[in-house]
């Protein structure tokens, strides 16, 4: 997982309250187990027109956003199905963070487990930013380490668990936190008697 310290690029506004799982990556594209490929379906049904046709009025259509950074969006963002393909979708697509007042709690976990940063800030704080980048082009800069939101003249404090900051600070998933005791883990299984399983083994068939 790549380590996240700083994140600076330009928005993208969605304001939209209770933005569900469905909605980020509908039910009919998780077919697939990997991780890529996903970003191209991101918020399909309201992408495309009802010929199916992309919508040229719709926020992530519209090429003065193709290359945004951060998803500025409203309340309990990431609720409904615990699917691990909308996060896969925001990040494939280039989103490194999303800012919202609030998320669904399986949603937010989720996004801390592959590198994508779900910043939490008052309704206030949000509405201004979400006025801020409907001028494209807007820059804002998220610094982990400071647990900073800076856009213009407006600066924000952000709040997250401690563990989860130096996980992603650090870059580690759940594997890389468990690879991190790699020679505990090869010195416990070197003394386990040879008649029991070993996690160096290899499964027979």
């Amino acid at each position: 997982m790549k380590p996240i310290t700083t994140i600076v690029g330009t928005m993208a506004p969605l304001p939209r309250a209770n933005v569900d799982t469905d909605q980020i990556m509908p039910k009919q594209f998780l077919k697939r187990i990997e991780r890529s490929g996903f970003g191209e379906f991101l918020f399909y049904d309201w992408a495309r027109d009802s010929e199916g046709e992309l919508d040229p009025g719709f926020v992530l259509n519209r090429p003065e956003y193709s290359d945004s950074v951060v998803l500025v969006t409203g309340p309990n963002f990431g609720s409904g199905s615990s699917r691990e393909h909308a996060p896969w979708g925001l990040q494939d697509w280039g989103f490194e963070a999303v800012i919202a007042p609030s998320y669904a709690d399986i949603f937010r976990n989720n996004c801390h487990k592959i590198g994508l940063l779900p910043v939490v800030l008052d309704q206030a704080v949000v509405s201004a930013l979400s006025e801020l980048a409907a001028a494209p082009g807007t820059q804002i800069t998220i610094d982990l380490a400071a647990q900073t939101v800076v856009c213009g003249d407006l600066t924000a404090h952000f709040e997250i668990d401690e563990h989860v900051k130096d996980s992603l600070l650090a870059g580690l998933d759940h594997v890389g936190a468990t690879l991190e005791h790699a020679s505990a883990i090869d010195a416990f299984e070197a003394l386990r008697p040879a008649f029991k399983p070993s996690v160096s083994q290899t499964p027979t068939t």
